[in-house]
């Protein structure tokens, strides 16, 4: 159900190079969650670092908006950039995973082409 890959690199270095590797693949990053900065605006200390990335490429979007607008609740994808064992990760819930929850069968092979294209960022962007 997730797809996690590792990284030996620092988590603003990899955060660069995640939004680099979404802008190549045609997708956007339509925000950035830091959840420590969040937790600490809310008076709660949080130790580990964790950056949540909003992605999405709209064609595809549309795609599955069209044939059942209930999907807006799985949509943008999310990519994680997290702190774990001394190094980093990134890491995503599969689309494939995410659109079985819904009775739009006819929608599998969109959510494919999405999890390859979430799949070649992450790992472009963990080298």
């Amino acid at each position: 159900m997730l797809h996690i890959v590792e990284s030996k690199k620092s988590m603003d270095q990899l955060s660069q190079d995640l939004e680099a590797a979404v802008a190549r693949h045609k997708f956007g990053v339509l925000g950035v969650h830091d959840l420590r900065e969040t937790m600490a605006k809310k008076g709660v200390e949080f130790a580990r670092a964790c950056r949540i990335f909003e992605v999405c490429n709209p064609h595809q979007a549309k795609k599955v908006l069209e044939a059942n607008l209930e999907i807006s609740t799985a949509l943008p994808c999310r990519i994680s950039a997290y702190e774990e064992g001394g190094g980093t990760r990134l890491a995503t819930i599969k689309p494939t995973a995410m659109i079985a929850l819904y009775p739009n069968p006819e929608l599998r092979g969109v959510a494919e082409e999405v999890e390859r294209t979430l799949e070649a960022i992450m790992a472009e962007a963990a080298r």
